[in-house]
């Protein structure tokens, strides 16, 4: 059986993803005591739901076996904004060393996308090059 490591390593992040934005929409507390206190906890509950619905989207994708370069970006994408907010207000003192520890999941996972994208050019992840678009139906306007 030959496997997809683009399909792999989709399902991996996305179950990553709606795993932790999940999290502290339905045990808050627990949140909280590994992540620290957080000032504005609807916040928290917002970044959740946006990292869970970019997960589920991704995972539903990979399922599928259509991770278009659309996806690929938003994999890669979602995953260096993360690690660098992690990353950079760990460093300023904002947020606890333990989203550290996230940061280095998150730079993985855009290591893997940036290895997985090289020499293939159907697996693309920059924003001019998105796969096959879809075919034009026979109502559409020119």
């Amino acid at each position: 059986m030959h496997t997809n490591p683009r399909r792999t390593l989709a399902l991996a992040q996305g179950a990553y993803f709606l795993a932790t934005g999940i999290w502290p929409l339905v045990h808050m507390s627990s949140f909280l005591r590994v992540t620290g206190h957080k000032r504005d906890v609807w916040l928290v509950r917002t970044v959740g739901a946006l990292i869970a619905v970019t997960g589920a989207t991704i995972l539903s994708a990979a399922q599928r076996d259509r991770i278009t370069g659309e996806i690929a970006f938003l994999a890669a994408g979602s995953a260096g904004a993360l690690g660098a907010v992690d990353t950079i207000y760990t460093s300023r003192g904002r947020i606890p060393p333990v989203y550290l520890l996230d940061a280095v999941a998150e730079a993985g996972l855009v290591a893997l996308w940036l290895g997985l994208s090289r020499g293939q050019p159907q697996a693309s992840i920059h924003p001019g090059h998105f796969g096959p678009g879809p075919t034009q139906s026979p109502m559409a306007t020119p």
